[in-house]
């Protein structure tokens, strides 16, 4: 039991970690960077997709897998979103009770193609022209379970 409450701390973390990074990509984003186009998907396409994994990564942790392709809300509604399908799959995780998938398929799946599109983010607001700071991750105050936009201040930035 040990090793799957290792695993699961794990994957908390990793889910922390999404936050953490995506709130660096999108935070003073000027509101027009939402419509920002050149790159295939919007940057509120993406924050779409993004509420959309974590809503898909929950459905699988509940046994009961599905998808859905939902259309942008507007900008600020749509990172609230984002924020809430990544706290309804956190408390999932921290819950007491079994999942009905790995770990391993949980971060392979959703939490792997979120850490690519939150990177996607940072260089969209470069091509954009309002670059994100880049920032030492490795030295973040990242913890499992704080998963909102309510972030830890960044340790060292750099441009």
């Amino acid at each position: 039991m040990a090793a799957m409450d290792g695993k699961r701390e794990l994957l908390r973390h990793a889910v922390a970690t999404v936050a953490y990074r995506a709130t660096r990509a999108l935070e003073d984003a000027p509101e027009e960077f939402a419509g920002f186009s050149g790159c295939g998907r919007t940057p509120a396409q993406i924050v779409a997709h993004l509420g959309d994994l974590f809503d898909w990564a929950l459905s699988q942790a509940q046994g009961e897998e599905r998808w859905f392709n939902s259309a942008p809300l507007p900008w600020s509604e749509e990172k609230a979103r984002f924020y809430a399908a990544l706290e309804a799959f956190d408390r999932a995780l921290a819950a007491p009770v079994p999942i009905h998938v790995t770990e391993e398929k949980l971060f392979q799946g959703a939490v792997a193609d979120a850490l690519t599109h939150v990177g996607q983010l940072a260089m969209m607001r470069r091509l954009a022209g309002s670059p994100a700071w880049s920032e030492n991750f490795s030295r973040a105050a990242i913890a499992a379970g704080r998963v909102g936009a309510d972030q830890a201040e960044a340790v060292k930035r750099f441009r």
